[in-house]
């Protein structure tokens, strides 16, 4: 039973092929089309799901920048209040710039790895804008030689005389058909009813024999005058 069922799901998904295939070749142009609308859907996701990246990059890298501008400013106070003789302020300017320099060291790995997503992601869209331009070029191509091939292929039945749905030469050449077979069947009824040649034949025979019986008489009459 179960190679039975085996075959059977085998005839239904066949069918079920052949039916998508059928479809797919009626919808060729509006399943492309469609296709190329999906790969434009996936790169919108895309291009989202990288701006959100890419504005926590930025979000990180301007409090990276912040510190890096606030330990370059109390660098700068230091050095003034050194300047100035005022070493205790120096060394407070100093404490303030190695807190920000801590924040530095702390987030500086975060941001050369969100740096790299942003450069990763910003290729990889670039990328699919491309294929998908490629994309759209191929598609205009496919669709061209599809219905060019769809029009050779009908004039090519045409020419043939093969039906591919109601082909007007193939009907046509049925009619002729039926009329060549009706017009052999009327002549085989003629050829074994037909009784005419034979007794118009025969009557031409008897004919014959009638003038010969004539002439053998005239012949009989002159010879006998002769004789008197």
């Amino acid at each position: 039973m179960s190679g039975f069922f085996n075959r059977l799901s085998r005839v239904f998904k066949g069918k079920a092929n052949e039916g998508m295939d059928a479809l797919e070749d009626a919808t060729f142009e509006t399943t492309v089309k469609q296709t190329i609308r999906d790969m434009e859907s996936e790169l919108n996701r895309v291009i989202k799901a990288s701006a959100e990246a890419m504005s926590n990059h930025n979000r990180l890298e301007a409090e990276y920048e912040k510190y890096q501008r606030q330990s370059a400013d109390w660098k700068d106070k230091a050095k003034a209040a050194l300047a100035s003789g005022r070493e205790d302020l120096a060394k407070k300017a100093l404490a303030k710039k190695s807190e920000a320099d801590r924040q530095i060291a702390s987030m500086e790995q975060a941001v050369i790895d969100a740096r790299s997503v942003r450069d990763k992601l910003k290729g990889q869209v670039d990328q699919l804008r491309k294929k998908i331009a490629e994309a759209k070029r191929t598609s205009s191509t496919l669709i061209a030689r599809k219905n060019a091939a769809k029009a050779q292929k009908k004039v090519a039945q045409a020419l043939a005389g093969v039906a591919e749905g109601d082909n007007a030469f193939a009907s046509l050449k049925r009619f002729e058909d039926s009329v060549a077979k009706e017009e052999a069947v009327a002549k085989a009824y003629d050829d074994m009813t037909d009784t005419g040649d034979a007794d118009l034949e025969a009557e031409f025979a008897a004919l014959d024999m009638s003038d010969a019986d004539a002439e053998l008489d005239a012949l009989k009459a002159e010879l006998s005058s002769e004789k008197k």
